[in-house]
């Protein structure tokens, strides 16, 4: 298939770069070539343990690199930045503690948080997490959540959307439709959930309906399978669950996006390049694919089976233009920032935000 024509849907692929603090010459033809909405940085993509502003600079560099190879006016670059054992970036930059040890001062730490992943030139962030802890042995969510009880994480995750995209950045919910009572990381297996749609109604799928009810404007799906919402795929391939319950029962308008497409949850079920057919007839509008966890050339095939496709009506044109119009409506509604270096004082009035988190960052979640 011509170049050009994998171009034609860029607009649904949003791609994690190789690891490596200048981009990787794969990276800049695929970028070229595809022209994705957006790029997602991982800890590898910054040069750690050097002083701020070398690093800094060489940030700088990556973010235009990135933005001449896409040739987009308006581009996604995005991070999962939660605090905990979520955080990519080096100091200076704030490390928060886990989002469950700030629930009460969230409005603080989110505008912290936003006005430094705004100097990063990031104006999307994977959070808040929206998951209730409500599993103990849950290995991968635990105190990533707000906490136990959906008042807790509604209260916290309103107070830090508001005060993020305050700050210019956009948030996004995940990971739909909770992935808190879950016994599996579906970073390594598929998670699957027993429970009755009436009992994700009084507790996981609350925190969703109250961020969208505030206006949230993308939201995450999950690889998890819900056998009362659907016995047979996972949420990512299930149009019961994304457009059906998050589309039309719960009023959602924005852009959802898949949880990175490469994680071991989804192997077998998106090998071949024609799942693509089953992920955009689910509702999806955008699919995630990381370097993290496999290889992004992949999406190659991806975007020409989707062209393929709607070519011959085995994925819904009316259904893609209208995915199209509400990610060019989410880009228009965000912040294109410039890399800039923040003062000491102003890190030093952020670590007054919140609880700062003192252990190792590990890249496994």
């Amino acid at each position: 298939m011509p170049t050009a024509e994998i171009a034609t849907v860029g607009d649904h692929f949003l791609l994690g770069l190789r690891p490596g603090t200048t981009l990787d010459e794969r990276d800049r033809a695929l970028l070229r070539d595809l022209r994705p909405v957006g790029v997602i940085l991982f800890k590898s993509n910054f040069l750690q343990d050097a002083p701020y502003q070398c690093w800094l600079d060489r940030h700088a560099a990556l973010i235009r690199a990135v933005r001449a190879a896409v040739g987009r006016e308006r581009l996604l670059i995005a991070i999962d930045h939660e605090g905990g054992r979520v955080c990519r970036t080096p100091p200076p930059l704030t490390r928060f503690a886990p989002a469950a040890r700030w629930a009460d001062r969230a409005g603080r730490v989110g505008a912290s948080m936003g006005r430094e992943l705004a100097s990063l030139g990031v104006n999307l962030n994977f959070a808040p997490v929206l998951d209730i802890h409500s599993n103990p042995a849950n290995p991968v969510i635990g105190d990533r959540s707000f906490g136990a009880t959906a008042d807790t994480v509604i209260a916290a995750s309103l107070a830090y959307l508001s005060a993020l995209e305050g700050e210019g950045g956009r948030a996004c919910g995940k990971h739909f439709p909770g992935h808190g009572d879950t016994g599996t990381d579906s970073h390594v297996a598929m998670p699957v959930v027993e429970l009755p749609v009436a009992a994700l109604e009084r507790r996981e799928l609350l925190p969703f309906a109250a961020a969208i009810k505030a206006g949230i404007g993308m939201v995450m799906t999950s690889h998890v399978l819900f056998r009362a919402i659907d016995p047979h795929h996972p949420v990512t391939l299930s149009r019961a669950a994304t457009h059906d319950l998050l589309r039309l029962k719960l009023g959602f308008d924005g852009v959802i996006v898949s949880d990175d497409c490469g994680m071991h949850a989804m192997d077998g079920l998106l090998d071949a390049p024609d799942a693509v057919v089953p992920f955009f007839n689910a509702g999806n509008d955008m699919m995630m694919l990381c370097a993290h966890w496999t290889d992004t050339e992949r999406v190659r095939g991806f975007a020409a089976a989707l062209v393929r496709a709607l070519a011959l009506g085995h994925v819904d044109a009316e259904a893609m233009a209208q995915s199209r119009e509400r990610i060019h409506r989410f880009l228009s509604r965000t912040a294109m920032h410039e890399v800039h270096a923040l003062a000491p004082a102003d890190f030093e009035r952020h670590r007054q935000a919140g609880p700062l988190f003192t252990a190792q960052t590990v890249e496994v979640v």
